[in-house]
């Protein structure tokens, strides 16, 4: 069985976030625990993990932060990642295990040593690195544990963000401002959207984001071409190219949506932008502190379906911006979304992506909602992209 392997290596550093920031995030989760009656957690979503812990990687063996109300966390990863991961954790214990062996009696011997091998387990039990196969194994793990649904409460905690989380999306938007600038560009008679997207691609690597996807870039008229396939058929006059750039800082991704025209727009075009600016416009001065979701939903929603430029309007307005992890399946955070039903309220450090589509035409930004009102952090100009 796997253990340890040689000398205890000290507690990393995180290039964007100090000690106080995780001993924060710990202490705000702690309450969260203590108040469920759970003696331990243990998070193996990545995005969870990161967001605790400085570090987190893909799910090809399985792997938990441990954060228990008394003692030292830990964090139990497969060997060959430790020491990355002990680069970014400021977590000192980081037992592991070979690739060919089962994690859980390391993990069960991580809570004997901290004497917790009978204690209440909090798990999220819609964790998608939670399937019931691995539940029941679990279980068998530690047969005197009882385990406890403490639901998507990382998730939750993450949705005011930090001033050093703040920065990073800022910088994460005007990357997006720069790249979509140079993408758009790109959307000429002859050239292609795989152009496009590799002008976005090599702005994010010069101007210092992740390498990572580009975002959704695809041709389409009507609004269900936002996540539409990219093309190669070259460009020709009259072809509408929707751009959606979705640049990371450390993770922190923030979105950016336009649309490039190549020739010359028509009527119906200009004017379908002009409205779904407008009302955006007044949906974004709307996120005040203390807004009521759906009412600053309707504004969009209501709007664009009175204008005539829907008839319907089936998909939300907009949703939580910050943390997205390379390996998670999740592309997109509906921890909070803008619809009819969403009763929620805006909060100050609450972040969103807020989007608007309609016969060709389309819009997003990255809004900050603050104690002031909304702060747009994309700062784009809100026009149509023509190349004639």
């Amino acid at each position: 069985m796997g253990a340890d392997r040689g000398a205890p290596m000290p507690a990393g550093r995180h290039p964007h976030f100090d000690a106080a920031e995780f001993g924060g995030r710990v202490a705000r989760l702690k309450s969260r625990l203590r108040h469920g009656g759970v003696d331990i957690a243990l998070f193996d979503e990545i995005e969870a993990m990161t967001w605790l812990s400085g570090f987190g990687n893909s799910e090809n063996r399985w792997r938990c932060v441990g954060i228990p109300l008394e003692g030292e966390p830990f964090f139990l990863i497969r060997a060959l990642d430790a020491s990355p991961c002990r680069q970014r954790t400021w977590i000192a214990d980081v037992p592991t295990f070979r690739d060919w062996e089962d994690p859980l009696p390391v993990l069960a011997a991580a809570l004997a040593k901290r004497g917790l091998q009978r204690a209440r387990i909090g798990l999220d039990f819609g964790s998608y690195c939670m399937p019931v196969a691995r539940f029941e194994r679990l279980r068998a793990a530690l047969p005197e544990a009882q385990f406890v649904d403490v639901g998507n409460v990382v998730w939750e905690l993450r949705l005011a963000k930090s001033p050093a989380e703040v920065d990073l999306l800022r910088r994460a938007s005007g990357i997006a401002d720069a790249a979509m600038v140079r993408a758009a560009a790109a959307c000429v008679r002859g050239g292609s959207q795989r152009d496009a997207a590799k002008a976005a691609a090599a702005t994010y690597i010069e101007l210092g984001a992740d390498p990572s996807h580009v975002g959704p870039i695809s041709a389409g008229r009507g609004w269900d071409f936002l996540h539409g396939h990219m093309e190669d058929t070259p460009l020709a006059d009259g072809d509408i190219v929707h751009i959606e750039l979705t640049p990371r800082i450390a993770g922190y991704s923030a979105r950016l949506m336009r649309c490039a025209v190549v020739g010359t727009p028509t009527a119906e075009l200009v004017r379908a932008a002009e409205t779904l600016r407008e009302l955006q416009d007044r949906q974004i001065a709307a996120m005040q502190p203390g807004a009521v979701a759906h009412d600053v939903d309707a504004i969009l929603r209501q709007g664009v379906i009175d204008s005539g430029l829907r008839t319907t309007f089936d998909n939300i307005s907009g949703y939580t911006l910050g943390f997205y992890a390379q390996a998670g399946p999740r592309t997109s955070d509906f921890t909070r979304i803008f619809h009819p039903g969403a009763t929620w309220r805006l909060e100050p450090q609450m972040v969103f992506h807020m989007y608007a589509s309609a016969q060709g035409a389309s819009y997003s930004e990255t809004v900050l909602v603050t104690t002031k009102g909304p702060e747009r952090l994309t700062r784009l100009p809100r026009t149509l992209i023509i190349n004639p």
